[in-house]
């Protein structure tokens, strides 16, 4: 079976990381963009997915790479025109319309994938089944970044529903999420905003899990030189590091994996795979984690950021 995709929007991370990845992945033919900035030589393209989807061009699937502000309602129209839909994270700009478009897909028999690249990272598996047979004491994260960046001139990741850091705060929060052996929930939210944006440009997050065992999380946009995605584990039985954004696990002090991305053309073998058996995967538990961290969020006034 070969998926027709096509993809809608065609920013940065849609040319960065979707379209090498597409290319990479057999079981899946290129056939259509909807941007209304861009188009491709050698692929139909249209302005806006409504476009697309009203053309003579054969779709099976859109892969929708644009920001999380308005989604639900292309992923409503794909879905409502018989496409399977793959999300970009975060999968939406609130919860309650993720779960729309998850029930909207159970009913129409299609599938809704609801993508965490980070979890694709090499060390993420291996960590989970690591921890599995270890005792945890403790969990910290140290996710932070540059914006300038990863995001030049991106205004709609500052605007509500954008996230500000928790854009890349919601990657290690997909990776804590998988590699936890047990839930856990948010206990206090420092979030820092500028003065001048409606989102936070750092966030101290403190959790605990069901048993009690403490997690700490550190996103801050404002560092710059290297850049540092990293989760420390406290066992009983030795330190355990996932650093690199997940690429790299460090057991007992002894490098155990290393290895360069291959998130994205995991998520679109998976992508294959899960319309093939006509299931969905969407899993949305750190995008909750996230709304808690507004919900119960000490707001902190901080110093402009100007891009």
């Amino acid at each position: 079976m070969t998926i027709r995709l096509g993809i809608v929007g065609l920013g940065k991370i849609a040319r960065d990381q979707h379209l090498g990845a597409i290319q990479a992945t057999d079981g899946v033919e290129f056939v259509a963009v909807a941007s209304r900035n861009a188009a491709l030589d050698g692929v139909a393209s249209f302005n806006d997915i409504e476009e697309l989807l009203s053309s003579d061009v054969p779709v099976d699937a859109v892969s929708l790479c644009t920001p999380p502000q308005g989604r639900f309602t292309q992923a409503k129209a794909a879905l409502d025109a018989g496409k399977h839909v793959m999300l970009e994270k975060p999968p939406g700009a609130s919860i309650s319309e993720v779960h729309a478009l998850e029930a909207l897909a159970k009913k129409k028999g299609l599938t809704v994938f609801s993508t965490w690249h980070s979890r694709e990272a090499a060390a993420v598996e291996p960590t989970r089944a690591l921890l599995a047979d270890r005792k945890i004491r403790s969990v910290s994260v140290e996710w932070k970044e540059d914006v300038r960046h990863w995001h030049p001139g991106q205004a709609w990741i500052w605007e509500p529903g954008g996230l500000g850091v928790f854009d890349p705060g919601i990657n290690a929060l997909s990776i804590v999420t998988r590699i936890m052996p047990e839930p856990f929930h948010l206990v206090q939210s420092d979030l820092f905003f500028p003065e001048n944006r409606a989102a936070p440009i750092a966030a101290n997050l403190s959790f605990k899990t069901s048993s009690g065992v403490p997690v700490a999380a550190e996103f801050d946009w404002r560092q710059t030189g290297p850049q540092t995605w990293d989760i420390r584990i406290d066992t009983e039985e030795g330190p355990v590091v996932v650093s690199h954004g997940g690429s790299r696990l460090s057991v007992d002090g002894e490098q155990r994996v290393v290895e360069e991305d291959r998130e994205y053309r995991n998520l679109y073998k998976k992508f294959v795979r899960l319309v093939g058996e006509g299931r969905s995967d969407a899993d949305f538990s750190p995008l909750v984690h996230v709304a808690d961290a507004f919900m119960l969020g000490r707001r902190h006034a901080v110093e402009s950021f100007e891009d």
